[in-house]
């Protein structure tokens, strides 16, 4: 099993902590999971990332996606987990959040369908609630919540950027593999074994359109 070494990805987060600061930060969809619109867009952000859905992808991901789906009804959910390097059930937290909104969500609106968003971290989280073990990944962990079998057939589609599984040589198979697209880009140490672009894992925003596009594409 090949890992990023741990002094290694912290001081990754670090220099993407520094970057994001100095962002200017946009104004950001106003992103609440309201009851029973067409599509429900619940993000799980990266690591210490700002902004209401994540300033890096959620946020521009989910206005792309908005955008493209006019005029079906959106709403948004920013998975509620701590998305801390110094939370060792931090992924757990995240993982258990997002099934149990899916539940409620599905429960209360019967015709909704949703898009999966999930970045650096909150890609672990989204791992994990479909049955894809993080485990051993960079701020991963184990399954503890799995989205119910019946519900699957309601999950359009998923986005994953800069998932740290793909480090360790795991992906997204089975069930959801032809409804996800998983963005990795070249020398993100974050997802590519052995990359030592940092700045790339600040990329993904840049792929806002396309996202939307396969997501549209899936609905």
């Amino acid at each position: 099993m090949i890992r990023v070494p741990r002094n290694r990805f912290l001081s990754a987060a670090a220099t993407v902590g520094i970057a994001v600061a100095g962002l200017t930060v946009a104004a950001a969809p106003v992103a609440s999971a309201a009851p029973c619109t067409d599509i429900d867009v619940p993000v799980a952000r990266g690591t210490f990332e700002p902004g209401t859905l994540g300033l890096i992808v959620g946020d521009p991901v989910y206005q792309a996606i908005q955008n493209r789906l006019q005029p079906r009804s959106l709403s948004g959910y920013r998975v509620d987990y701590p998305a801390d390097l110094g939370e060792p059930a931090s992924v757990q937290k995240g993982n258990t959040d997002l099934v149990n909104h899916l539940r409620s969500q599905a429960a209360s609106c019967p015709q909704q369908r949703f898009v999966l968003v999930g970045y650096s971290q909150g890609a672990n989280v989204v791992d994990n609630s479909i049955g894809i073990s993080s485990d051993g990944a960079i701020v991963g962990g184990p399954i503890v919540a799995t989205i119910p079998a019946d519900l699957a057939p309601r999950i359009a589609a998923i986005l994953l950027f800069g998932n740290p599984i793909r480090a360790i040589g795991r992906q997204v198979t089975g069930t959801y593999q032809s409804r996800t697209k998983d963005y990795c880009a070249s020398g993100d140490p974050i997802c590519q074994s052995g990359g030592t672009d940092i700045l790339a894992h600040l990329s993904y925003g840049g792929q806002a359109n396309d996202a939307a596009a396969f997501a549209a594409g899936k609905v």
